[in-house]
């Protein structure tokens, strides 16, 4: 009889269970889990809160091919739902999450139970090498703008209320090349809007934003890094990872509550390991070349292998000549804002408000986070190694990896094709010539002799 009562009381518990988490919603009474590590918390959190509005619901994400310009339109209209799902996120760069059934929301948004498409980290930082989506992966194939404009496009046609970024994105680039975004502007547009404890001020004088397109850093590298940001200039804790959320909408003891899920979050980022090269390695040669690494350049990008040292150091910037807009563009008002607000803890995290350069960053799993430099510049690392035969102009192709030259698979060109009309079509090519896009720098390669660069590049496959 025990052991029927204990069944019976075990399946009402089960029953209420269930039906929490079906009123409450998927966040509820996992939470806590004696079973779950605090980098899992970060991962379902991720991938199942929402902390921001929609940026559309699912109705105008299967309507969005109706806007396409011709002949993409009729291939859309003749589709599956399934195949015209692909072609969706083929075009604005949305990745499959590891998990998915193949409907529901892209990796980069969470459904906010009423389907709409609210996006998170993922969005910049899930991407895919060769055909294979990795979490925590930079997104080179994003196409922020280009959905933001086709989304707002959609909406008008349905008669639907535009969102932050429909408006946003009128006033300001989300990114004019795809697979880089303006999200440090982001973050300083946002920032203006609060008092050093998060408190809203709509009132501030609007800075001056210099806006240029950045490629986010691979995640599985954070662990290895004291602070944060291409110049190194922001404290690496969690709440700097919340600056993107503050919206109006989000007050400040909104953004308090949720300070634990962002420990979360930071423990998951923390917690994950670089992929390892899939193809083949001539072994013999990469070690030679790790010889010629550890004497060029482990001085700034550490050691790898059983004595790993990563010692991050900032270059300075007329000593590694890379594009410096991005050094330039954060005014000291906001470094500064930064310094004495809630993100650094009132400055108990160290914050750099004069940064001289660009951080120097670790190499694990430099073979899948192409494209190369903070501008995303550079396809390859063929290229990387080769300063003065880096191209002009250059596309990408969506799946393809170059294993001779490690890297983007690409077509160049001299100047954007005419045959480039359209806003979309022009952003799918990196132009090395506009305004803080150069892939001009880092030309300490140059000292070495061509075997020795083969050797090197074959070193990198390993890490």
């Amino acid at each position: 009889m025990n052991l029927v009562f204990r069944m019976a009381a075990y399946r009402s518990l089960l029953v209420v269970a269930l039906l929490a988490l079906l009123v409450l919603g998927p966040g509820y009474g996992s939470i806590s889990a004696a079973d779950e590590s605090l980098a899992e918390r970060g991962w379902r959190l991720l991938r199942t809160k929402t902390y921001l509005p929609p940026d559309f619901d699912q109705q105008v994400f299967d309507e969005l091919w109706k806007v396409w310009p011709e002949p993409e339109r009729s291939r859309a209209a003749t589709a599956t739902p399934a195949e015209r799902r692909q072609m969706t996120f083929s075009r604005y760069g949305l990745m499959e999450a590891p998990d998915s059934d193949g409907t529901g929301p892209a990796l980069g948004y969470v459904d906010n139970g009423n389907s709409g498409w609210v996006m998170n980290c993922f969005a910049c930082h899930g991407g895919k090498v060769a055909g294979r989506v990795i979490p925590g992966l930079p997104n080179s194939h994003t196409a922020l703008h280009s959905l933001t404009e086709d989304v707002r496009l959609t909406k008008l046609r349905l008669f639907k209320k535009p969102g932050h970024l429909d408006l946003a994105s009128l006033k300001m680039p989300l990114g004019t090349s795809h697979g880089t975004t303006n999200s440090v502007i982001f973050g300083v547009a946002l920032g203006n809007l609060r008092d050093r404890d998060m408190n809203i001020e709509r009132a501030r004088p609007e800075p001056k934003l210099v806006h240029h397109d950045m490629d986010p850093p691979p995640f599985w590298n954070v662990k290895k890094k004291r602070s944060l940001y291409a110049d190194g200039f922001a404290p690496k804790n969690h709440r700097v990872l919340m600056q993107f959320m503050l919206l109006p909408t989000n007050g400040p003891d909104k953004l308090r509550e949720w300070e634990p899920d962002y420990q979360a979050v930071m423990a998951w980022i923390e917690a994950q390991t670089p992929p390892k090269y899939p193809y083949a390695v001539e072994e013999p040669l990469a070690a030679t070349g790790q010889k010629l690494f550890e004497q060029h350049c482990s001085e700034c990008h550490g050691r790898y292998g059983k004595d790993a040292h990563y010692e991050q150091l900032t270059v300075p910037i007329d000593v590694v000549k890379t594009d410096r807009v991005r050094l330039d563009a954060l005014n000291p008002e906001h470094r500064t804002w930064m310094q004495v607000g809630w993100l650094s803890r009132f400055g108990a995290d160290v914050v750099d408000v004069d940064p001289k350069g660009y951080v120097a960053p670790p190499l694990d799993g430099i073979w899948a986070s192409a494209p190369y430099f903070h501008n995303g510049s550079v396809p390859t690392l063929w290229h990387v190694l080769h300063p003065d035969q880096r191209p002009v102009v250059w596309k990408r192709t969506e799946d393809g990896y170059d294993q001779q030259k490690v890297g983007l698979e690409i077509s160049t060109f001299d100047a954007v094709p005419e045959a480039a009309r359209t806003s979309y079509e022009k952003r799918q090519h990196f132009d090395t010539r506009a305004f803080s896009k150069s892939a001009a720098g880092h030309d300490f390669p140059n000292r070495l002799k061509p075997d020795e660069k083969r050797a090197v590049l074959e070193y990198l496959k390993t890490l």
